[in-house]
């Protein structure tokens, strides 16, 4: 007999829906819930955040008094989410360990209960996120199955080459119950009516006789049923049946056509793990470091540089982190708590304009309240010309040379060596390390460095690519430049203004003699952040100095780093559509991201979140038994949640040594 389980997951948070309508939600889709578990007997698993759960309680403690009836005697089943609906793998450690125990805090307080499964956000997972939800004490975790299969190469596999437990950073692994995108949106459909039951029927038999006995046959908002957010604005209407009531006659069917025995969360878990032999694996891969829900729109980005300025919303919050970690709110619940709240993920999808001028205000009387600003520049500075700089004023450990054509200038130090293409906006030619015996790492690779037309370009290191596909316009920083000079005790500082369509780009190098570091910074001055993709600080690497395979390894939300081997052609930045510009990134949540080959040779890349949230993407590709490996960042992506709203934020990064 096919066995199944339903989760329906609560929130009040949702983008889309205004602060006024949450009392409307809990009576049309929150207590018909209730009701289907019984008036059906279906025990169901509710997820909900610690936020959720007190709205509901200032709202209609009536509800939360039947729901802990219901978990008492086994009708339902609680599962865990935290304080706030948060991205994991995109916020500090301390940020996600406050979430779980601010989470599992409200659930003792307002029920009673403490659950035995969490519910992993967004289905946005990372290696890290296993230690920390092991940490907080939970006996398994639910992920979505398809985008892991995709990020291990399983897709094309039978069901049972999927990993039954996910391990973490280190030896530690968590049981995954998993949810199938496709089995809950074909279930939303029928209930919609978009298509007949009886073919949702069919479906869900051959799946059960094809993928075995166990099914997820819903893992997801329970806000659809009798109710629409107001996200789309061409919503389908609602069905004049009754969604709830649909719901029951379609899961009648299928106990009574399929044989289809209903099981709790818990139940599903542990047979799942009686049933089947452990296969214990990491499940994450370089092509998909943070797996998500559903299809390739819902990538890492959507949350991370799309929305209505997301990069600003995400580095406010990253500035309160790193205020909280330094002054005595480091162990103050409600600080935390806030926190937590400001990284919601709904701030950063279809948010409602109201709700969106609340989250700026309440960011800005978080600042206030924890920033005391010290002045960091004076006022009146001047650049010298060039040559003037050279002569007078240049450090006695760092040599400037052109060449004849005036093209590539060569700086030298004691412990860097780096060439740049004035002709190119200051593009590194190369640049090498002492620790490296001074090869070249990262750097050009010419035109006709690939035999194929393909690739028949010049792959620069240290530019900028702002594509706006509304305006058919693309933009570089790849123009004739006079650098100006400036010196700050051992540091020199190279800089350009470069123009661009409605604004203009400061680009900046900055060398210090005595360290084995090179810092680039880029500040967009008068130009408004474009609906479309801004991408900075590409760095190419050279692949004769470097023996393969190569590794990048960051910290994803964790406490820990992971490790991703580059063994496979990716490319993050590979648009989904024609309205999703990229489809994976890194969440690098400490700001540092490392490349290091075989032979254990490093490049370190380091930016302060805190300033600037870029999120750091990648493409490796074999071509004709060459490599093609980049890193960039991204201040913004293109999807449908993008807003032509805000400004971009100075990005400064630091190229450095182990």
């Amino acid at each position: 007999m096919a066995q199944g389980y339903l989760i329906f997951h609560l929130n009040l948070a949702f983008s889309s829906i205004i602060t006024e309508a949450r009392p409307d939600v809990i009576r049309k889709c929150y207590w018909p819930l209730l009701e289907f578990a019984e008036s059906t007997g279906i025990p169901v698993g509710i997820e909900l955040t610690g936020w959720t759960l007190r709205q509901i309680v200032l709202l209609d403690q009536s509800w939360v008094d039947r729901f802990e009836q219901m978990l008492a005697t086994g009708q339902c089943e609680l599962i865990g989410s935290g304080w706030s609906q948060i991205i994991g793998p995109l916020v500090p450690y301390e940020v996600n360990r406050w979430n779980q125990k601010l989470g599992l805090d409200a659930y003792r307080q307002f029920l009673g209960v403490t659950p035995r499964i969490a519910l992993v956000n967004e289905m946005a997972f990372s290696t890290g996120m296993v230690d920390l939800y092991a940490d907080a004490g939970y006996d398994g975790i639910i992920m979505d199955r398809d985008n892991v299969r995709l990020a291990l190469g399983l897709d094309h596999t039978p069901l049972s080459t999927t990993p039954t437990h996910a391990l973490g950073c280190g030896d530690r692994s968590l049981p995954v119950l998993w949810s199938d995108s496709i089995l809950f949106q074909r279930l939303q459909r029928a209930v919609h009516g978009d298509i007949p039951v009886s073919e949702y029927l069919g479906y869900v038999k051959r799946r059960g006789e094809h993928d075995g006995a166990l099914l997820p046959i819903y893992c997801n908002d329970v806000e659809i049923f009798d109710y629409r957010p107001g996200r789309f604005t061409a919503e389908s209407i609602l069905h004049s049946e009754g969604e709830w009531k649909r719901l029951k006659r379609v899961c009648k069917h299928l106990k009574d056509d399929i044989a289809l025995d209903w099981l709790t969360p818990s139940k599903a878990l542990d047979k799942n793990m009686a049933t089947i032999r452990p296969n214990v694996a990491r499940l994450t891969s370089g092509s998909q470091p943070i797996p998500v829900k559903k299809q390739a729109k819902y990538n890492i980005n959507r949350w991370a540089v799309t929305g209505r300025d997301n990069l600003w919303l995400n580095t406010a919050c990253h500035k309160i982190h790193r205020l909280l970690m330094q002054k005595e709110e480091a162990s103050d619940e409600e600080s935390w708590r806030e926190l937590c709240e400001l990284w919601a993920s709904d701030l950063r999808t279809h948010i409602t304009d109201n709700r969106w001028d609340e989250a700026r205000l309440r960011i800005d009387k978080v600042l206030c309240r924890l920033w005391q600003p010290k002045l960091l520049f004076q006022a009146g500075d001047k650049f010298a010309g060039c040559q003037a700089f050279i002569e007078n004023t240049l450090p006695l450990d760092m040599q400037i040379e052109q060449d004849a054509e005036g093209i590539l200038w060569t700086i030298k130090t004691p412990y860097i060596h780096l060439v740049l293409n004035v002709r190119r906006g200051m593009a590194i030619k190369s640049l090498s390390f002492k620790s490296h015996n001074f090869e070249p790492v990262l750097g050009t690779l010419p035109q006709g460095y690939f035999s194929s037309i393909e690739y028949g370009a010049d792959f620069y290191s240290g530019g900028v690519l702002i594509e706006v596909p509304g305006d058919r316009n693309r933009m570089t920083d790849l123009e004739w430049v006079t650098p100006n000079f400036k010196r700050q005790g051992s540091k020199v500082l190279i800089i350009a203004k470069i123009p661009l369509a409605k604004g203009f780009l400061e680009k900046k190098i900055t060398i210090d003699v005595e360290t084995e570091k090179v810092r680039l910074k880029y500040d967009f001055k008068q130009f408004i952040r474009p609906l479309g993709i801004v991408r900075v600080g590409f760095i190419t690497l050279i692949p004769e100095s470097l023996m393969m395979p190569l590794f990048v390894t960051c910290v994803n939300g964790g406490q820990n780093e992971e490790c991703f081997q580059l063994n496979q052609d990716v490319n993050h930045g590979q648009a989904a559509s024609t309205l999703v510009s990229s489809t994976a990134a890194f969440g690098a949540t400490d700001g540092r991201f490392v490349i290091a080959d075989s032979s254990a040779r490093k490049i370190v890349l380091r930016w302060n979140p805190a300033d600037c949230s870029a999120i750091p993407m990648y493409k490796n590709l074999l071509i004709q038994d060459l490599h093609l490996t980049r890193v960039w960042f991204s201040l913004c992506e293109l999807d449908d949640t993008s807003h032509a709203t805000g400004t971009l934020l100075p990005f400064s990064l630091e190229l450095g040594v182990a």
